[in-house]
Parts: structure tokens; C-alpha cells; sequence
């Protein structure tokens, strides 16, 4: 069970010089800066980068079957999907035309980013999920009845297999729209380098914003043969999580998740890791 995370205190949260390793990479030196404003030791290790799927024929049918009234419900799960997706159209319709279907198309958004992107399209969504924004708060803002409803879902990444089955329990028939994918940076020798010191016992804090940070930390790990010491090593660090869906792939594997923020953002999750980091690592190592 992971921790609550910012404590009722009126003192600066600090991570007392703590050696801090995120996975982040697109934000990356935002993390930074924000690990060393709160007294950390940072080290970034970029663990990932998103892929467009080229031309996208998927998302060009996709348009055809919005088009020809065959949708009837859209799911928006991340705002750099939807961007990707509209792009992907714009290669073969007018952006109008689309922007103009989903006018007509009862849309709902995951979280704040995909409902920023809406507002800017100027195009209405009927509900958002509530946070910390997976697809069990967005499951909320589905009716109980899906029968004969085709619903459509801008992936982002990994296919979220549970979400569709709970949206077929329902009677929908989903119709995944995949956008982008997630790769292993062009260069990994950041990655292995931290995995290394992670080994060594040179980092105290491991810090997660998605799951797939996990996931690529991992496959790097496995082709350098380190997969279980690092495995081993990360479970004597403090892990901080941004939230339930990333904390789910750590505990899949066996690693503790020591805390997670009470709102699932990149500020809150330092903050509330600088606050507690300390005393739950000198309660994991003693005097070691």
C-alpha cells in the first residue's frame, strides 16, 4: 500500500541531499530542476521517447468510419494522442472536417491534457474523468448500458486491455485507434549508466511518471544481463510513483511503491517524495 504523500508540515520538504534517479525524458530537465530545488542530487536517465506510426493507415480508417457515421463514442486518453491523431488525418481530409465529426460525437477525455487540446480545437467533450485520471475514473463517465455502441479509443502506447474488457462487459464493441507508440531512447547508455549505479547502491530514491518507464528500465536491464540484481537493488531505495496505474506495473513485478502523491503531477510527486524520502529510507536500510 503506498504511502500518503504530502505531509501536513509548514517546513520546506527537502530530500537532505538524497541521490535522486527519474526515468523521465520529456520533461526531463524540468525533473531536474525540480529534484534539486528540493535539496536532491539529480540523475536523469531518459528511459523512453514516442514513436508516430509513420502514416498511420489505422487512423486514416478510423476517419473513414467516423465520417460514415459508424462511431458513436470517442475516448480520448492522452492530449499528445489526440494532437497525433488529428495530424495523421489532416494527410488525406480538411482538419475542419474532422474537428466538425467529433462536434457530432459523444467525446470524452482521460485527463487535463486531452481536455486542453479540446479546448484549443474548440470542440465540446461530454465528460472527463476524475483523477487520478486512469481508466477505472474514466470507466465512471461511461453509462452502465453500452449495448450495440462502438467505441472508439486513442491508444497511447501500450494497449490498455483492461479498459476494453470492462467496456465490453458492458455490451460495447471497442475500435482501438492507435497513434503512437513507445520506444527505447536512440541512445540507452544514460539508462544503463543509471541502472549500473542503481546496482551499485549509488542512487536512494527511484522516481516513476509512467509505467512504461518501468517497462523500458527493464528491457535495458534484461539485455545487460542486470534485470534481477537491479531488481534487487531498486527494492532498498525509496520508490516514488506518480500514481495508481504506474504503481501497478512496479508492484507487478515485485518492487514496493513507498509513495505517491495526492494529485498525479510531476511538482506534487517531488515535493511529496523530498518530504518523505529520508525517514522511510533510513527505516528500509537501518545502519546499513
Amino acid at each position: 500500500m503506498a504511502e500518503s504523500s504530502e505531509t501536513e508540515t509548514h517546513e520546506p520538504a527537502s530530500f537532505q541531499s538524497l541521490r535522486v534517479c527519474s526515468f523521465e525524458s520529456r520533461k526531463g530537465n524540468e525533473m531536474r530542476s525540480l529534484i534539486e530545488r528540493h535539496g536532491g542530487l539529480a540523475t536523469i536517465a531518459p528511459s523512453m521517447q514516442e514513436v508516430p506510426l509513420g502514416e498511420n493507415p489505422e487512423a486514416l480508417q478510423f476517419a473513414d468510419e467516423l465520417f460514415a457515421d459508424q462511431i458513436d463514442i470517442i475516448a480520448f486518453m492522452t492530449g499528445v494522442g489526440a494532437k497525433a491523431l488529428l495530424a495523421a488525418i489532416e494527410t488525406r481530409y480538411p482538419r475542419e472536417k474532422f474537428l466538425d465529426a467529433l462536434r457530432q460525437t459523444h467525446c470524452i477525455v482521460r485527463g487535463p491534457k486531452p481536455a486542453a487540446v479540446f479546448r484549443s480545437w474548440k470542440v465540446p467533450f461530454a465528460g472527463q474523468a476524475p483523477e487520478p485520471n486512469t481508466w477505472r475514473e474514466l470507466l465512471t463517465v461511461f453509462d452502465e448500458d453500452l449495448s450495440d455502441k462502438v467505441v472508439a479509443v486513442q491508444e497511447y502506447g501500450r494497449p490498455s486491455t483492461e479498459f476494453y474488457a470492462a467496456l465490453e462487459q458492458r455490451g460495447a464493441t471497442v475500435r482501438p485507434v492507435t497513434v503512437y507508440q513507445w520506444a527505447l531512447p536512440d541512445d540507452t547508455e544514460p539508462l544503463l549508466s543509471a541502472i549500473r549505479a542503481t546496482v551499485a547502491g549509488d542512487h536512494d530514491v527511484l522516481m516513476f511518471t509512467s509505467a512504461q518507464q518501468l517497462h523500458n528500465t527493464l528491457e535495458v536491464a534484461e539485455t545487460a544481463g542486470l534485470k534481477q540484481d537491479w531488481l534487487d537493488a531498486a527494492a532498498n531505495c525509496v520508490i516514488a510513483s506518480i500514481g495508481p496505474t504506474a504503481s501497478q506495473h512496479l508492484h507487478s513485478v515485485g518492487l514496493p511503491v513507498d509513495l505517491e502523491p495526492d494529485h498525479p503531477k510531476m511538482g506534487h510527486l517531488v515535493r511529496a517524495a523530498a518530504q518523505a524520502a529520508p525517514k522511510i529510507l533510513e527505516s528500509k536500510r537501518g545502519n546499513d
